[in-house]
């Protein structure tokens, strides 16, 4: 299996063109999605965001007041980079769980929706593709004033706030021109698809993967049953198994 990037800009279809990979029974791994989970009261971050910024950044439901942790991160880059350290970390260990989870079903790749791919930077080295959704930015301009009710300026100053949308399209390795009709969109995106399905990449993956578990049988299959592992030294083995497979798939 190997992991695709997929990324875009504001109003420039991702959310359509994931849809789409999604009907055609693709993996997408959303990581605003997992970004809004992580910070739900029954999750570690959501305790550690509430001991650093105290308790009025709460709801009276106990959820976090998302409107006003936003005010306070924009206006104060330490506190950004903080509430950063704290989610991050996180974020993460939900996508590679997602990612193993995928792995086992048997898919061949999985998209990772990250709309900061190539702004965050340290994310592209696990991509063994980068796929940008780009359309021309007089439409997207048209399609923000129109689909959040913004005056030009307004669309505008959203729009200069991202990394362009051209630049991105030189960093990917595909694009998918979403400026035309919902149909000349559909046939970018089942090129696409067929493309990755019919990829090899995944198989040298599955083959290292089966390598590796291959030789933890053996050296389990070697041990008396009375000098088994214990519970903690069993589960030290499989997350090694897990890290493993999660060092194939990145590299």
């Amino acid at each position: 299996m190997f992991l695709v990037g997929l990324t875009g800009g504001i109003a420039s279809g991702k959310s359509t063109v994931v849809a789409l990979l999604q009907d055609l029974g693709c993996a997408v791994i959303d990581a605003d999605v997992i970004a809004r989970q992580v910070v739900q009261p029954y999750f570690q971050a959501y305790r550690r965001i509430v001991h650093s910024f105290g308790p009025e950044i709460l709801l009276e439901s106990g959820e976090i007041n998302r409107e006003a942790l936003g005010n306070i991160i924009f206006s104060q880059p330490e506190k950004r980079q903080l509430l950063n350290s704290i989610t991050h970390p996180e974020i993460q260990k939900e996508m590679l769980k997602e990612i193993l989870k995928y792995f086992v079903l048997g898919y061949r790749y999985v998209i990772l929706d990250i709309p900061l791919l190539f702004e965050s930077k340290m994310l592209t080295r696990f991509m063994k593709h980068t796929v940008v959704v780009y359309c021309d930015p007089q439409i997207q301009l048209s399609r923000l004033m129109h689909r959040n009710g913004l005056t030009q300026t307004e669309a505008e100053a959203r729009i200069f706030a991202q990394m362009p949308l051209a630049q991105k399209v030189k960093l990917a390795n595909h694009v998918i021109d979403n400026s035309g009709d919902a149909e000349a969109t559909k046939k970018q995106v089942l090129k696409l698809h067929t493309e990755l399905e019919n990829s090899l990449e995944y198989l040298m993956v599955r083959l290292l993967a089966v390598g590796k578990e291959l030789e933890v049988s053996s050296f389990l299959f070697l041990i008396p049953f009375s000098s088994f592992p214990s519970p903690p030294l069993f589960s030290i083995i499989l997350i090694f198994l897990c890290i493993s497979v999660f060092y194939i798939l990145i590299n």
